[in-house]
């Protein structure tokens, strides 16, 4: 296998299952979706973080990897429209850490408890070594307000709905070992790595609007996700440099790591932004309503075509970046 899509493509060759009315929408979106009654359906997401690759204890506190764990799942519910109601944890870590646990605990449940959603069952195993966690998350949202990756169509604005790059760059600087004393001073990225926001307000609001056509949120960079949604609505895209929203703090820690501000902004995911389309003649229509709401600022990055890949365009270089982003089988 070369690579996590390689993966995913193979289990979804191997099942022979027939169709089931219950099931909307099974693997190839940020949740599965399944009939809950005749007017609305159950989200299902489920995610595995694991010590080592996701966090690092050395510089990631336990009550923070809580909040994280659970954010990363509420931002699949986010991504489709819906509201998070249930969740359950399963989690392997060594019975030396009894600590460690209180506190991952204390920040996990309160990151539920921000959204109102209830840790209803789970499971535990003692590991030799390292921490892995799995959390499950259990939405809702009515069938007709869900939005896939899939309704994209030639023409549509491309919109992320904040700045970029953040998180890949408070990872960088963690692993630079800049010290606790110099990190103080990238708070504001460590923060974006170690305890990211799921946009569920957001979400709602652009899914209730009925003028978005496709979304997902940003897990692995915006070169990759985006040639993810492409893919499922088969189009492509092109981004604009000039329109990439990015932080001061990032260029200046970019300068400061001598690293490609692309790098992080196209490539270096966990930004769990909302990344998602819409005509262009309802962009000051949505960019109105998100501000009303108080959810901050969408930007316009690109625009879907009718061709295939993602290319990125630089003045006048046109290059293609699809799924040029994170990879668990190839990082």
């Amino acid at each position: 296998m070369k690579s996590e899509r390689d993966i995913i493509a193979h289990v979804v060759s191997l099942l022979r299952l027939p169709p089931d009315g219950e099931v909307v929408r099974g693997i190839g979106d940020d949740c599965a979706v399944i009939n809950k009654d005749s007017r609305n359906c159950f989200l299902v997401s489920t995610d595995t973080l694991v010590e080592g690759v996701h966090f690092d204890l050395a510089w990631h506190p336990p009550a923070l990897v809580g909040r994280k764990a659970a954010a990363v799942n509420l931002s699949d519910i986010a991504a489709m429209g819906g509201k998070p109601r249930f969740a359950l944890l399963n989690l392997a870590f060594p019975a030396s850490a009894p600590t460690w646990l209180d506190d991952f605990l204390a920040g996990f449940i309160a990151m539920l408890g921000e959204y109102a959603v209830m840790l209803v069952g789970g499971d535990t195993v003692k590991s030799s070594s390292d921490c892995s966690i799995t959390v499950t998350i259990i939405g809702e949202a009515a069938r007709d307000a869900v939005i896939y990756r899939s309704g994209a169509v030639s023409g549509d604005l491309v919109f992320v709905s904040g700045v970029l790059g953040n998180a890949a760059a408070g990872l960088a600087l963690c692993r630079a070992a800049l010290g606790r004393n110099a990190l103080q001073k990238w708070k504001g990225l460590v923060g974006a790595h170690q305890a990211p926001e799921p946009r569920i307000g957001l979400g709602n609001i652009l899914a209730a609007s009925n003028l978005v056509h496709a979304m997902m949120d940003i897990s692995d960079g915006l070169a990759t996700d985006l040639a993810h949604l492409c893919e499922e609505s088969s189009t492509g895209a092109e981004v604009a440099r000039e329109s990439l929203p990015v932080s001061e703090d990032l260029e200046a820690a970019a300068a400061e790591l001598q690293m490609p501000v692309l790098d992080w902004v196209l490539r270096g995911g966990e930004d769990y932004q909302l990344l998602f389309t819409a005509a262009p003649e309802h962009e000051a229509a949505l960019r109105a309503l998100v501000r009303e709401k108080n959810e901050g600022e969408i930007f316009a990055v690109g625009r879907i075509t009718a061709g295939r890949g993602v290319f990125l365009q630089e003045g006048s270089k046109r290059s293609e970046i699809t799924y040029q982003g994170y990879d668990h089988f190839r990082d």
